[in-house]
Protein backbone atom coordinates (compact mmCIF):
# COMPACT_ATOMS: atom_id res chain seq x y z
CA UNK A 1 0.00 0.00 0.00
CA UNK A 2 3.00 1.92 -0.77
CA UNK A 3 2.69 5.64 -2.21
CA UNK A 4 4.84 6.08 -5.03
CA UNK A 5 4.94 10.04 -6.59
CA UNK A 6 6.49 11.16 -9.98
CA UNK A 7 6.98 14.61 -9.74
CA UNK A 8 7.53 15.34 -13.36
CA UNK A 9 4.91 12.92 -15.57
CA UNK A 10 2.75 13.32 -18.79
CA UNK A 11 -0.25 14.23 -16.47
CA UNK A 12 -4.00 13.59 -17.26
CA UNK A 13 -2.78 10.62 -19.47
CA UNK A 14 -1.43 8.48 -16.65
CA UNK A 15 -4.68 8.03 -15.38
CA UNK A 16 -6.92 5.57 -17.18
CA UNK A 17 -10.12 6.06 -18.23
CA UNK A 18 -9.29 9.42 -19.95
CA UNK A 19 -7.66 10.95 -22.85
CA UNK A 20 -6.74 14.22 -24.06
CA UNK A 21 -6.38 16.51 -26.64
CA UNK A 22 -4.47 19.92 -27.07
CA UNK A 23 -4.13 22.31 -30.17
CA UNK A 24 -3.26 26.29 -30.91
CA UNK A 25 -5.81 28.39 -32.61
CA UNK A 26 -4.41 31.89 -31.88
CA UNK A 27 -6.87 32.80 -29.18
CA UNK A 28 -4.73 35.90 -28.23
CA UNK A 29 -5.25 36.74 -32.06
CA UNK A 30 -1.42 37.91 -32.14
CA UNK A 31 -0.59 35.56 -34.73
CA UNK A 32 0.84 33.08 -32.77
CA UNK A 33 2.00 28.91 -32.83
CA UNK A 34 1.69 28.18 -29.68
CA UNK A 35 -0.81 25.64 -27.82
CA UNK A 36 -3.76 27.18 -26.15
CA UNK A 37 -6.53 24.47 -26.20
CA UNK A 38 -7.05 21.82 -23.97
CA UNK A 39 -9.60 19.12 -23.77
CA UNK A 40 -9.83 16.39 -21.21
CA UNK A 41 -12.76 13.71 -21.91
CA UNK A 42 -13.24 10.57 -19.71
CA UNK A 43 -14.50 7.84 -21.29
CA UNK A 44 -18.57 7.95 -19.51
CA UNK A 45 -19.87 10.73 -17.00
CA UNK A 46 -17.43 10.74 -13.88
CA UNK A 47 -18.08 12.45 -10.06
CA UNK A 48 -17.03 15.64 -10.36
CA UNK A 49 -15.77 18.38 -7.72
CA UNK A 50 -13.94 21.60 -7.72
CA UNK A 51 -12.83 24.69 -5.67
CA UNK A 52 -12.84 28.08 -7.08
CA UNK A 53 -11.77 31.53 -6.07
CA UNK A 54 -13.72 33.69 -3.56
CA UNK A 55 -13.23 36.93 -5.05
CA UNK A 56 -16.66 38.87 -5.82
CA UNK A 57 -15.59 39.24 -9.59
CA UNK A 58 -16.53 35.82 -10.71
CA UNK A 59 -14.99 35.14 -14.53
CA UNK A 60 -17.73 33.62 -16.46
CA UNK A 61 -16.38 29.84 -16.75
CA UNK A 62 -16.55 29.98 -12.78
CA UNK A 63 -19.85 30.74 -12.68
CA UNK A 64 -20.40 28.17 -15.51
CA UNK A 65 -18.49 25.41 -13.43
CA UNK A 66 -20.11 25.97 -9.94
CA UNK A 67 -23.73 25.43 -11.88
CA UNK A 68 -23.06 22.88 -13.51
CA UNK A 69 -21.23 20.72 -10.14
CA UNK A 70 -24.95 21.71 -8.77
CA UNK A 71 -26.78 20.28 -11.16
CA UNK A 72 -25.18 18.02 -13.74
CA UNK A 73 -25.13 14.05 -12.59
CA UNK A 74 -21.97 13.43 -13.98
CA UNK A 75 -19.39 15.34 -16.05
CA UNK A 76 -18.01 14.14 -18.94
CA UNK A 77 -14.50 16.29 -19.11
CA UNK A 78 -13.15 20.15 -19.54
CA UNK A 79 -12.71 22.34 -21.98
CA UNK A 80 -9.65 24.91 -21.79
CA UNK A 81 -8.04 27.91 -22.74
CA UNK A 82 -5.37 30.36 -22.46
CA UNK A 83 -4.66 33.40 -23.59
CA UNK A 84 -8.42 34.79 -22.92
CA UNK A 85 -10.14 34.82 -19.24
CA UNK A 86 -13.68 35.71 -20.44
CA UNK A 87 -13.73 37.29 -17.17
CA UNK A 88 -15.80 40.89 -16.93
CA UNK A 89 -17.69 40.22 -20.28
CA UNK A 90 -21.16 40.51 -19.29
CA UNK A 91 -23.66 38.43 -20.42
CA UNK A 92 -21.95 37.38 -24.10
CA UNK A 93 -19.09 35.90 -21.38
CA UNK A 94 -21.62 33.53 -19.75
CA UNK A 95 -23.20 32.62 -23.27
CA UNK A 96 -19.78 31.81 -24.66
CA UNK A 97 -18.96 29.67 -21.65
CA UNK A 98 -21.98 27.56 -22.26
CA UNK A 99 -21.26 27.21 -26.01
CA UNK A 100 -17.65 26.15 -25.46
CA UNK A 101 -19.42 23.21 -23.30
CA UNK A 102 -21.79 22.24 -25.91
CA UNK A 103 -19.10 22.28 -29.02
CA UNK A 104 -16.99 20.13 -27.03
CA UNK A 105 -19.80 17.65 -26.28
CA UNK A 106 -20.88 17.76 -29.48
CA UNK A 107 -16.90 17.56 -30.98
CA UNK A 108 -16.83 14.22 -28.74
CA UNK A 109 -19.77 12.61 -29.99
CA UNK A 110 -21.88 13.07 -27.21
CA UNK A 111 -24.53 15.67 -27.69
CA UNK A 112 -26.28 17.19 -24.29
CA UNK A 113 -23.25 15.75 -21.93
CA UNK A 114 -22.09 18.08 -19.21
CA UNK A 115 -18.87 19.67 -19.70
CA UNK A 116 -16.82 22.18 -17.49
CA UNK A 117 -15.09 25.18 -18.74
CA UNK A 118 -12.09 27.12 -17.66
CA UNK A 119 -10.13 30.13 -18.81
CA UNK A 120 -7.08 32.04 -18.02
CA UNK A 121 -5.51 35.53 -19.66
CA UNK A 122 -6.43 38.65 -20.26
CA UNK A 123 -9.66 40.05 -18.67
CA UNK A 124 -12.40 42.17 -20.15
CA UNK A 125 -12.53 40.43 -23.90
CA UNK A 126 -14.76 38.05 -25.76
CA UNK A 127 -13.52 35.30 -26.68
CA UNK A 128 -13.19 34.96 -30.35
CA UNK A 129 -15.70 31.84 -30.62
CA UNK A 130 -14.84 30.68 -34.05
CA UNK A 131 -11.40 30.17 -33.31
CA UNK A 132 -12.30 28.25 -29.98
CA UNK A 133 -15.03 26.30 -31.91
CA UNK A 134 -12.60 25.26 -34.38
CA UNK A 135 -9.83 24.33 -31.99
CA UNK A 136 -12.27 22.43 -29.82
CA UNK A 137 -13.03 20.17 -33.06
CA UNK A 138 -9.42 19.89 -34.20
CA UNK A 139 -8.60 19.25 -30.35
CA UNK A 140 -11.04 16.58 -30.27
CA UNK A 141 -9.66 14.73 -33.10
CA UNK A 142 -6.86 14.67 -31.38
CA UNK A 143 -7.87 12.80 -28.44
CA UNK A 144 -5.09 10.46 -26.90
CA UNK A 145 -3.89 8.48 -23.96
CA UNK A 146 -0.32 9.52 -25.14
CA UNK A 147 2.13 10.92 -23.00
CA UNK A 148 2.88 13.27 -25.73
CA UNK A 149 -0.64 14.54 -25.98
CA UNK A 150 -0.78 15.06 -22.24
CA UNK A 151 2.51 17.08 -22.45
CA UNK A 152 1.07 18.92 -25.01
CA UNK A 153 -2.11 19.58 -22.56
CA UNK A 154 -0.48 21.04 -19.68
CA UNK A 155 1.47 23.34 -22.14
CA UNK A 156 -1.69 24.83 -23.69
CA UNK A 157 -2.97 26.26 -20.51
CA UNK A 158 0.11 28.23 -19.64
CA UNK A 159 0.32 31.68 -19.96
CA UNK A 160 3.27 33.52 -18.09
CA UNK A 161 4.11 30.57 -16.61
CA UNK A 162 7.35 29.39 -17.86
CA UNK A 163 7.00 25.26 -17.64
CA UNK A 164 4.66 22.76 -17.56
CA UNK A 165 3.14 21.95 -14.15
CA UNK A 166 2.32 18.39 -13.87
CA UNK A 167 2.60 15.13 -11.05
CA UNK A 168 1.68 11.70 -10.67
CA UNK A 169 1.07 9.83 -7.76
CA UNK A 170 0.03 6.29 -7.57
CA UNK A 171 -0.45 3.55 -5.21
CA UNK A 172 -2.00 -0.36 -4.86
CA UNK A 173 -5.32 -1.48 -2.90
CA UNK A 174 -6.08 -5.26 -2.77
CA UNK A 175 -3.96 -5.95 -5.95
CA UNK A 176 -5.55 -2.94 -7.94
CA UNK A 177 -3.59 0.18 -8.53
CA UNK A 178 -5.15 3.46 -8.33
CA UNK A 179 -3.78 6.64 -9.88
CA UNK A 180 -4.25 10.73 -8.94
CA UNK A 181 -2.67 12.71 -11.90
CA UNK A 182 -2.86 16.44 -12.79
CA UNK A 183 -1.32 19.35 -14.32
CA UNK A 184 -1.26 23.33 -13.32
CA UNK A 185 -0.70 26.78 -14.92
CA UNK A 186 -0.03 29.87 -12.50
CA UNK A 187 2.54 32.10 -12.22
CA UNK A 188 1.38 35.90 -11.26
CA UNK A 189 -1.85 37.31 -9.32
CA UNK A 190 -1.37 34.14 -7.03
CA UNK A 191 -3.02 34.68 -3.58
CA UNK A 192 -5.14 32.23 -1.97
CA UNK A 193 -8.03 31.65 -2.26
CA UNK A 194 -6.20 30.14 -4.66
CA UNK A 195 -4.57 31.93 -7.75
CA UNK A 196 -4.57 33.26 -11.66
CA UNK A 197 -4.30 29.37 -11.64
CA UNK A 198 -6.02 26.50 -12.97
CA UNK A 199 -5.42 22.89 -11.45
CA UNK A 200 -7.04 19.71 -13.08
CA UNK A 201 -6.62 16.35 -11.35
CA UNK A 202 -7.69 13.19 -12.63
CA UNK A 203 -8.34 9.71 -10.91
CA UNK A 204 -9.17 6.69 -11.66
CA UNK A 205 -10.59 5.75 -8.44
CA UNK A 206 -14.18 5.30 -7.36
CA UNK A 207 -15.54 8.35 -4.88
CA UNK A 208 -18.74 9.68 -5.26
CA UNK A 209 -19.16 13.28 -5.60
CA UNK A 210 -19.60 14.54 -2.47
CA UNK A 211 -16.47 12.47 -1.27
CA UNK A 212 -14.59 14.06 -3.64
CA UNK A 213 -15.12 17.49 -2.91
CA UNK A 214 -14.47 16.50 0.80
CA UNK A 215 -11.34 15.46 -0.31
CA UNK A 216 -10.57 18.25 -2.66
CA UNK A 217 -10.94 20.78 0.28
CA UNK A 218 -8.60 18.88 2.58
CA UNK A 219 -6.34 18.94 -0.46
CA UNK A 220 -6.62 22.59 -1.38
CA UNK A 221 -6.59 24.00 2.27
CA UNK A 222 -2.65 22.58 2.69
CA UNK A 223 -1.81 23.44 -0.68
CA UNK A 224 -3.61 25.84 -2.94
CA UNK A 225 -4.31 27.75 -0.59
CA UNK A 226 -1.15 27.99 1.39
CA UNK A 227 0.94 30.14 -1.54
CA UNK A 228 1.26 33.36 -2.49
CA UNK A 229 3.42 35.24 -5.40
CA UNK A 230 2.07 38.79 -5.57
CA UNK A 231 -0.82 39.06 -3.11
CA UNK A 232 -3.61 39.30 -5.89
CA UNK A 233 -6.20 37.12 -6.37
CA UNK A 234 -7.59 36.02 -9.38
CA UNK A 235 -11.23 35.95 -11.31
CA UNK A 236 -10.50 32.72 -12.80
CA UNK A 237 -9.24 30.40 -9.48
CA UNK A 238 -10.45 27.11 -10.43
CA UNK A 239 -8.85 23.50 -8.93
CA UNK A 240 -10.95 20.14 -10.62
CA UNK A 241 -10.89 16.77 -9.68
CA UNK A 242 -12.44 14.45 -12.11
CA UNK A 243 -13.05 10.28 -10.82
CA UNK A 244 -13.48 7.66 -13.89
CA UNK A 245 -13.74 4.88 -11.71
CA UNK A 246 -12.07 2.93 -14.15
CA UNK A 247 -9.66 0.88 -11.33
CA UNK A 248 -13.03 -0.17 -9.78
CA UNK A 249 -11.44 0.57 -6.19
CA UNK A 250 -14.01 2.14 -4.01
CA UNK A 251 -12.98 4.88 -1.71
CA UNK A 252 -15.95 5.22 0.89
CA UNK A 253 -16.26 5.56 4.40
CA UNK A 254 -16.18 1.63 4.98
CA UNK A 255 -12.69 1.76 4.25
CA UNK A 256 -10.96 4.46 6.26
CA UNK A 257 -7.16 2.99 5.62
CA UNK A 258 -8.21 3.46 1.71
CA UNK A 259 -9.52 6.62 2.26
CA UNK A 260 -6.59 7.81 4.24
CA UNK A 261 -4.24 6.49 1.46
CA UNK A 262 -6.10 8.03 -1.56
CA UNK A 263 -6.19 11.45 0.65
CA UNK A 264 -2.35 11.48 1.11
CA UNK A 265 -2.01 10.73 -2.78
CA UNK A 266 -4.57 13.41 -3.57
CA UNK A 267 -2.83 15.83 -0.97
CA UNK A 268 0.72 14.86 -2.59
CA UNK A 269 -0.54 15.75 -5.77
CA UNK A 270 -2.10 18.91 -5.42
CA UNK A 271 0.82 20.17 -2.65
CA UNK A 272 3.13 19.37 -5.92
CA UNK A 273 1.53 21.72 -8.21
CA UNK A 274 0.94 24.41 -5.49
CA UNK A 275 4.61 24.55 -5.38
CA UNK A 276 5.18 24.21 -8.66
CA UNK A 277 3.36 27.52 -9.27
CA UNK A 278 5.11 29.56 -6.89
CA UNK A 279 8.89 28.11 -8.15
CA UNK A 280 7.85 29.44 -11.75
CA UNK A 281 6.24 32.86 -10.44
CA UNK A 282 6.98 35.52 -12.63
CA UNK A 283 10.14 36.95 -12.76
CA UNK A 284 11.25 35.68 -9.15
CA UNK A 285 14.01 34.43 -7.55
CA UNK A 286 13.57 33.23 -4.23
CA UNK A 287 10.82 30.78 -3.03
CA UNK A 288 10.53 31.15 0.88
CA UNK A 289 8.89 29.16 3.42
CA UNK A 290 7.19 31.29 6.02
CA UNK A 291 6.64 28.96 9.06
CA UNK A 292 4.72 30.25 11.75
CA UNK A 293 4.35 27.91 14.78
CA UNK A 294 3.16 28.81 18.73
CA UNK A 295 -0.10 30.46 17.77
CA UNK A 296 -3.34 30.58 19.46
CA UNK A 297 -5.13 29.28 16.57
CA UNK A 298 -4.40 28.41 13.16
CA UNK A 299 -6.09 31.73 12.03
CA UNK A 300 -3.91 33.57 13.79
CA UNK A 301 -1.36 31.47 12.65
CA UNK A 302 -2.46 32.16 8.77
CA UNK A 303 -2.82 36.04 9.35
CA UNK A 304 0.97 36.72 10.43
CA UNK A 305 2.56 34.37 7.61
CA UNK A 306 0.41 36.16 5.14
CA UNK A 307 1.06 39.48 6.80
CA UNK A 308 4.96 38.56 5.96
CA UNK A 309 4.57 36.73 2.62
CA UNK A 310 2.78 39.64 0.92
CA UNK A 311 4.38 42.92 2.48
CA UNK A 312 6.36 44.57 -0.19
CA UNK A 313 8.99 45.41 2.13
CA UNK A 314 9.68 41.94 2.97
CA UNK A 315 9.86 40.53 -0.12
CA UNK A 316 12.14 43.82 -1.28
CA UNK A 317 14.63 42.67 1.40
CA UNK A 318 14.48 38.91 -0.21
CA UNK A 319 15.61 39.60 -3.35
CA UNK A 320 17.99 42.00 -1.99
CA UNK A 321 19.51 38.98 0.63
CA UNK A 322 19.22 41.19 3.04
CA UNK A 323 17.93 39.54 6.08
CA UNK A 324 15.92 42.45 7.84
CA UNK A 325 14.30 40.79 10.38
CA UNK A 326 12.84 43.92 11.39
CA UNK A 327 10.66 43.51 8.88
CA UNK A 328 9.36 40.25 9.28
CA UNK A 329 8.64 41.30 13.16
CA UNK A 330 6.65 44.64 11.79
CA UNK A 331 4.98 42.45 9.52
CA UNK A 332 3.54 40.43 11.85
CA UNK A 333 2.55 42.72 14.43
CA UNK A 334 0.36 44.33 11.99
CA UNK A 335 -1.45 40.98 11.62
CA UNK A 336 -2.60 41.83 14.94
CA UNK A 337 -3.05 38.82 16.38
CA UNK A 338 -1.98 39.78 20.30
CA UNK A 339 1.67 39.39 20.01
CA UNK A 340 3.84 39.53 22.88
CA UNK A 341 7.43 40.88 21.83
CA UNK A 342 9.04 39.03 24.76
CA UNK A 343 8.33 35.75 23.67
CA UNK A 344 8.87 36.42 19.76
CA UNK A 345 11.42 33.88 18.25
CA UNK A 346 12.41 34.70 14.74
CA UNK A 347 15.02 32.59 12.56
CA UNK A 348 16.17 32.02 8.96
CA UNK A 349 16.33 28.10 8.55
CA UNK A 350 17.92 27.37 11.88
CA UNK A 351 19.86 30.03 12.51
CA UNK A 352 18.53 32.35 15.35
CA UNK A 353 17.32 36.30 15.04
CA UNK A 354 15.39 36.78 18.08
CA UNK A 355 15.05 34.62 21.03
CA UNK A 356 12.62 35.78 23.31
CA UNK A 357 12.06 38.98 21.99
CA UNK A 358 15.82 39.63 22.48
CA UNK A 359 17.99 40.18 18.78
CA UNK A 360 21.50 38.17 17.95
CA UNK A 361 23.02 40.43 15.69
CA UNK A 362 26.45 38.23 16.21
CA UNK A 363 24.68 35.76 13.79
CA UNK A 364 24.01 38.13 11.13
CA UNK A 365 27.01 36.69 8.66
CA UNK A 366 25.13 33.18 8.98
CA UNK A 367 21.38 34.94 8.48
CA UNK A 368 22.98 36.65 4.81
CA UNK A 369 24.39 33.07 4.04
CA UNK A 370 20.95 31.41 4.05
CA UNK A 371 18.76 34.33 2.17
CA UNK A 372 21.23 33.79 -0.14
CA UNK A 373 19.60 30.55 -1.44
CA UNK A 374 17.40 30.35 -4.39
CA UNK A 375 14.89 28.39 -1.49
CA UNK A 376 14.98 29.12 2.50
CA UNK A 377 12.31 29.18 5.76
CA UNK A 378 11.69 32.14 7.74
CA UNK A 379 10.26 30.67 11.19
CA UNK A 380 8.15 32.92 13.75
CA UNK A 381 7.18 30.83 17.07
CA UNK A 382 4.54 33.39 18.65
CA UNK A 383 4.95 30.73 22.01
CA UNK A 384 1.43 31.95 22.76
CA UNK A 385 -0.18 28.44 21.47
CA UNK A 386 0.20 25.08 19.91
CA UNK A 387 -1.74 26.50 16.24
CA UNK A 388 1.12 26.48 12.71
CA UNK A 389 0.66 27.17 9.24
CA UNK A 390 3.11 27.48 6.84
CA UNK A 391 2.94 29.55 3.52
CA UNK A 392 4.84 29.26 0.42
CA UNK A 393 5.92 32.82 -0.99
CA UNK A 394 8.02 34.51 -3.20
CA UNK A 395 10.15 37.68 -3.61
CA UNK A 396 9.74 41.11 -5.37
CA UNK A 397 11.75 41.78 -8.22
CA UNK A 398 12.42 44.14 -10.65
CA UNK A 399 12.02 41.93 -13.38
CA UNK A 400 8.18 41.24 -11.71
CA UNK A 401 7.52 44.63 -12.00
CA UNK A 402 9.02 45.51 -15.61
CA UNK A 403 7.05 42.46 -16.73
CA UNK A 404 4.06 43.67 -15.00
CA UNK A 405 3.71 47.63 -15.97
CA UNK A 406 1.99 47.18 -19.48
CA UNK A 407 0.39 44.24 -21.02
Amino acid sequence: MSLEFFNDSPGITDVPGFKVGAVGCDIRNKGLERLDLALIVAEQPCAAAGVFTTNDVKAAPVRFCQKVLQEANGVLGIVANSGNANACTAQQGDLDAATSAKLAAQAVGQPGAAFLVCSTGRIGELLPMAKVEQGIKTAASRLSTAASEGQRAAEAILTSDTRPKTCTARFTWQGQTVTVAGIAKGAGMIEPNMATMLAFVCTDAVVSSADLKAALKQATEQSFNCVSVDGDMSTNDTVIVLASGRSGVKVQAGEPALQALFQKALDQVCFALAEKIVGDGEKITKVVAVEITGARTRLDAEKVARAIGNSLLVKSSWFGEDPNWGRLADAAGYARVGIDESRLDISYEDVPAVIQGRPLPENKPRWKQVVKARRFAVRLNLNLGDAQFRLLAADLTDGYVNYNKSE
